[in-house]
């Protein structure tokens, strides 16, 4: 046989070569993919798991879990008729509602049915997908998510939290990096956030709301607030702003529901303001205790530049001093006093108590209200007669608080607080509130002598229906006409009804501030928030356990339960683990199928989610120990 001319020795050597050198070059790589060391895969961020919000007691008021969207790929789905059937029931839609939905969206590669469902739900919905054949049709999103286990208690302070794990209103949005703290790359593990305490008590937010929508109920008011502190320590015992939203269902909620009144709202108080009026007076030394001045009905004057200033009073109240003029509310006698002092120098003392300027406590928005100047183009000789009666002052509710801590601290107002401490997953302190006081506003003796004026409020004047009886107590009611925004000026229907109060007058150790807008019928606040304040004060007395005459008691039998020991396991129910001891539960710690989340030290006093709650695959379960 001959061969082809083109294949020629040296060729065919050639091409021998390039075949061995193409086969080193494979076996090479071979050697090489199989002989090094495999790079370690980059690790994805670490989740991050949200910490809880808790009353001062550790009782839950935000949890973390699981919430799930579901969606469909529409082109997957070869029976609508059948789909819907099996899933009308779980997702709480018609049949016809999830037909439409998916007939809507055959050109897109996917729809969401359902979003938010939680941990139960997506169970049953996934059993029913993987059993039906529907798994490459159906798609779960899992969503950071909080349940709010008391719905809408103190729901403005708490707050929300959104889809994104992003706070949006209340502690969840100001805490933000507390609660969740910025995703480490470079952490191994999931980053946990902290715990934060309230230093509101649930069982008495519960019992002050029922008393304060009862009143927002009876006097059909567009909106009530209500806020009780400690004035020894600063700790907000109670924060209520109604109406407002169930947390659960924060989505649903209107603007009104969400409004953080107490905090961002401002508001002419009226002759609540008298009080830090006349402290202002006295502390100036423009007037003294003894001092007295005639209310014939109205104040009249008309300055050198032909300006008239005319101001009604509700009565004639005769010759009267500084604690008359409380005790009656009496504008003229207070009008009067303001012309024994120089206007800058009343201002400076109303800024020094902390009007127009924010408290700085713990919640986002919060209004710095407003305090005139001067040179304000809206100055006129009426102002200062005006601003000391509690007009043509914006104040809030929270500020209104902290300066009322000045008098009941002998002229020291004290830092409000909302937090009592922030502790870790495994319940270690990292902060712990220490009471905080500001620079002295006015003297011991200016405090002294308010405080002993608002009890004579109390016992015989306008607040009389606040009086408690078995327990002193000190008062200040006000009525304010509220500025109309169409004609600009005030109001003759729309009113603010106002009363705070301080107890006990030898010791004080609480201020209770109660706020009513616009309430149909009735507006006079001695006879509409009066006899709230005494009802409120009397249920914190009793639960505080202060003493007073005729206080309730609490008989204890000398019998102690003892804390179980034995070891505790979780099987097909989550078990009821109160009173168990921590070492009672460390073995639950090497769960592989669950998640347990041990917070505090001690016994268990509460847990999440509730004994007898099905247990499923990583469910999480949390444990609140004291």
């Amino acid at each position: 046989m001959q061969i082809n001319g083109y294949l020629k020795k040296g060729r065919i050597i050639f091409l021998c070569f390039l075949a061995v050198l193409f086969a080193c070059c494979i076996l090479y790589q071979y050697g090489k993919l199989a002989f090094t060391k495999k790079a370690t895969p980059k690790q994805t961020s670490p989740l991050v798991q949200r910490g809880s919000i808790l009353d001062k007691n550790g009782k839950p008021l935000a949890v973390s879990t699981n919430f799930y969207h579901v969606g469909v790929t529409p082109s997957a789905i070869k029976d609508i008729n059948k789909f819907a059937k099996l899933y009308s029931p779980l997702l709480k839609e018609t049949e016809s509602d999830i037909i439409s939905k998916i007939l809507k969206s055959q050109s897109s590669s996917f729809v969401y049915l359902k979003k938010r469902v939680d941990q139960t739900t997506f169970e049953e919905l996934k059993k029913i997908t993987d059993d039906n054949g529907y798994i490459s049709a159906v798609r779960f999103d899992r969503i950071p998510g909080r349940v709010y286990p008391e719905n809408n208690l103190a729901s403005q302070l708490i707050g929300f939290m959104g889809d994104d794990g992003i706070g949006l209103a209340g502690i969840e949005y100001s805490l933000q990096d507390t609660l969740s703290p910025p995703i480490n790359p470079e952490a191994p593990f999931e980053t946990q956030g902290k715990n934060v305490h309230l230093t509101i008590d649930a069982n008495l937010q519960f019992k002050l709301e029922k008393i304060a929508k009862e009143a927002y109920s009876s006097t059909r008011a567009e909106s009530l607030m209500l806020v009780a502190a400690n004035s020894k320590t600063g700790k907000i015992l109670s924060y209520i702003s109604l109406p407002s939203a169930n947390l659960n269902e924060y989505g649903s909620a209107s603007p009104q529901e969400m409004k953080d009144r107490p905090a961002a709202e401002n508001y002419e108080p009226g002759s609540v303001f008298k009080i830090f009026s006349i402290a202002s007076f006295l502390d100036s030394e423009a007037i003294t205790e003894k001092d007295i001045f005639l209310c014939d009905g109205v104040f009249e004057r008309k300055t050198n530049y032909g300006e008239r200033i005319r101001i009604t009073c509700l009565d004639h109240h005769g010759w009267i001093t500084a604690r008359e003029a409380l005790k009656y509310s009496c504008n003229d006698a207070l009008a009067q006093m303001s012309e024994k002092i120089e206007s800058e120098h009343f201002l400076a003392q109303l800024r020094k108590q902390g009007f127009g300027s924010k408290t700085g406590v713990e919640l986002p928005g919060e209004t710095a209200g407003a305090v005139r100047n001067t040179s304000d183009k809206y100055w006129s000789a009426r102002s200062k007669p005006t601003i000391a009666i509690g007009q043509e002052i914006s104040v809030s509710a929270l500020q209104m608080v902290q300066a009322a801590t000045a008098i009941a601290n002998k002229g020291y107002p004290i830092q409000l607080t909302f937090i009592d401490k922030i502790t870790t997953h495994e319940g270690v302190e990292e902060y712990v509130h220490i009471p905080t006081l500001k620079e002295r506003v006015f003297k011991e003796s200016t405090a002294k002598y308010i405080l002993s004026c608002m009890e004579t409020v109390a016992k015989s004047g306008t607040g009389s229906k606040a009086n408690l009886n078995d327990i002193s107590i000190g008062v200040k009611t006000g009525t304010a006409q509220m500025a109309d925004s169409k004609t600009g000026g005030y109001s003759s229907t729309d009113f603010l009804s106002n009363c705070i109060s301080i107890f006990p007058i030898e010791d004080p150790e609480i201020v209770l501030y109660i706020v009513i807008e616009k309430a149909k019928g009735e507006t006079y606040a001695g006879r509409i928030v009066a006899p709230v304040i005494a009802e409120a004060a009397s249920t914190i007395i009793d639960y505080l356990g202060l003493s007073r005459g005729g206080a309730a008691s609490l008989a204890h039998s000398g019998l102690i339960s003892i804390p179980k020991t034995e070891q505790i396991d979780i099987i097909d129910k989550v078990p009821d683990f109160t009173g168990y001891p921590k070492r009672s539960l460390l073995k639950l710690l090497n769960r592989k199928d669950i998640i347990i989340k041990i917070n505090g030290e001690g016994w268990v006093t509460s847990q999440n989610p509730p004994p007898n709650t099905p247990v499923s695959e990583k469910m999480e379960i949390e444990l609140f120990l004291e």
